[in-house]
């Protein structure tokens, strides 16, 4: 398990399942996500069950406060580059609005990249974010994030096309 000022970092439950479905149906919380067609919450706790196996170079864990056992976000590591010991932030949320505005996402973030810079070994962190989800780009800057690109009108969402930013991090540079 991995600890910040306020949250923690677990293998994800297959109890865990449940949340994280809402989180997708919720308009507000998913529209920064990526899209996917729709799946049932049974197919969905399907899937908690036969979810692969964290490694270093692939890894899905789940969030919580550190003075409450329940799951708040969740943030996905992997596309690794073991040779340029890159690793890719594939997917984060903090998909429990009561959760929101407290802090834990720039928490998890710290944990998340202390983790593989420190333990794992890698010297960058890599990201790409809708350019308009100021929540999200706000979390990664103040954790340290630069942008470093812009792929114009590539995220889809609401029917609306957005461009996307890429965003990185190195290890050199992080002071979490």
């Amino acid at each position: 398990m991995m600890t910040g000022d306020l949250v923690r970092l677990r293998a994800l439950e297959p109890a865990d399942s449940e949340p994280m479905w809402r989180w997708y149906h919720d308009p507000e919380v998913g529209r920064w996500m990526n899209s996917a067609p729709p799946i049932s919450l049974a197919e969905n706790m399907a899937k908690g069950l036969n979810r692969p196996r964290n490694t270093f170079e692939q890894m899905l864990l789940g969030i919580e406060p550190l003075d409450d056992p329940r799951l708040i976000g969740y943030v996905s590591l992997g596309d690794t580059d073991v040779v340029a010991r890159d690793i890719t932030l594939q997917s984060f949320a903090i998909g429990d609005r009561d959760a929101w505005g407290k802090g834990y996402a720039t928490d998890a973030l710290r944990v998340a990249c202390r983790f593989v810079f420190e333990e794992v070994g890698m010297h960058r962190v890599t990201l790409w974010v809708a350019a308009e989800n100021a929540a999200a780009i706000r979390a990664y800057e103040r954790v340290g994030f630069v942008q470093e690109g812009r792929k114009r009108e590539s995220f889809l969402t609401g029917g609306k096309l957005y461009d996307y930013l890429m965003m990185g991090l190195l290890a050199s540079e992080f002071t979490g």
